[in-house]
């Protein structure tokens, strides 16, 4: 009989590419539930949908209280989704997942004892939002008693990369497997350069924060010769701010708003373009440490890259000889950056991309997120 593994993650996991390529790699080992909103993902086996109005943090008048009282033992499992979840996904499992923090009590409580729970924890817990003064105030000290809490007694944590690593360890004394956001390799060649233009583009989430605002107005400066394109996924307020967007790129007249693409035919799509843009200034640890699945997601439709400066990105892209990285995290740096590139030398750049792409491609991530089943099935027999 197959090992039963639990995996859950707080998000439309169809369109959650990290998940994605974890739940492909625990199907190698076992049957596996997914718990998480929308509809059953790809390589799941089962799935437990939670209704897309609950959210995953206490939200509720009375959570809200208790979090000011920082009465976290009467908190943690009353958000609206995580109680959802707790009905749902009771029963035997051999293995449980929890993506990020929010889903390490619930992980723990149905794991039971004797069960592991494989931490994955994305990036640093404590500062996912301290950007927004509520969850400065209210979620960023749950956020660090829920680690201090759990982590010291799941089997095994996983992070993107070294950096944010070092904060576990240093904060939380907890050893980690990093395990980046890299896509798979993808069978492509660069596309040629068309006359007369140079084709941006960037994918990611329409959500406030991400400086979509700022990488509009720099395409703006630069003015004729060069395009933007934004395939973004709509946040969970209506479309609201994808609407606000949008009437931005009609006052721009080079930047266009275009649906959303699917993980898997994201490379594919991109391969159209260019270069890939990316600029985020550090409103949190998160931000100013990042190594997005989009920086993977360029390199794998073998685009030049022009990113904001950050440690991880900055030394790829100067390793591999990728593109340009701004001075700053302006819109006049980043237009800079973008303006200074040749059309010689973006071509170059993306003829590097497609020398690189096996090495910035997920077979170390996945060998690593392997090594990490065999060991907590083998732990639990």
């Amino acid at each position: 009989m197959r090992p039963r593994i639990l995996c859950i993650s707080f998000s439309d996991i169809r369109a959650d590419s990290r998940v994605l390529r974890q739940i492909a790699v625990l199907a190698e080992f076992g049957d596996v539930t997914t718990v998480g909103y929308g509809t059953k993902p790809e390589g799941a086996s089962n799935h437990l949908e939670i209704e897309s109005d609950l959210p995953s943090l206490p939200q509720t008048p009375l959570g809200v209280a208790l979090l000011a009282a920082r009465l976290y033992r009467l908190v943690e499992f009353r958000a609206p989704a995580v109680k959802r979840a707790l009905n749902l996904a009771q029963g035997d499992w051999d293995l449980v997942v929890a993506n990020e923090a929010r889903a390490l009590p619930l992980a723990r409580r149905i794991a039971g004892e004797g069960t592991p729970v494989w931490g994955d924890m994305h990036e640093w817990a404590p500062e996912e939002r301290v950007h927004v003064l509520s969850w400065k105030i209210l979620i960023k000290p749950f956020m660090t008693w829920v680690c201090a809490r759990h982590l010291p007694h799941v089997t095994a944590v996983s992070v993107v990369n070294d950096s944010i690593a070092a904060l576990y360890r240093a904060q939380f004394g907890i050893q980690t497997v990093t395990v980046r956001n890299a896509r798979r390799l993808v069978d492509v060649e660069p596309s040629p350069m068309l006359p007369g233009t140079i084709r941006l583009v960037h994918s990611g989430a329409a959500v406030p924060g991400r400086n979509l605002e700022g990488m509009m107005q720099a395409v703006g400066m630069l003015g004729r010769g060069y395009t933007l394109d934004l395939y973004l996924v709509p946040a969970r307020d209506g479309g609201k701010y994808k609407a606000h967007l949008e009437g931005l790129a009609r006052d721009y007249g080079n930047v266009r708003l275009l649906p959303p693409v699917a993980p898997d035919d994201l490379p594919n799509v991109l391969n159209a373009y260019d270069v890939g843009i990316f600029s985020l200034p550090p409103q949190t640890r998160n931000h100013a440490l990042m190594l997005p699945n989009k920086f993977f997601d360029f390199v794998q439709a073998r685009l030049a890259i022009v990113f904001s400066p950050s440690p991880e990105t900055s030394r790829l892209i100067e390793q591999y000889k990728l593109g340009a990285i701004a001075e700053d995290f302006s819109p006049e740096a980043l237009a800079r950056a973008i303006g200074s590139l040749s059309r010689e030398a973006i071509a170059a750049f993306k003829q590097n991309a497609h020398a690189s792409a096996r090495a910035l491609s997920s077979e170390t991530d996945e060998d690593a997120e392997r090594t990490v089943v065999k060991e907590l099935l083998i732990s639990a027999t």
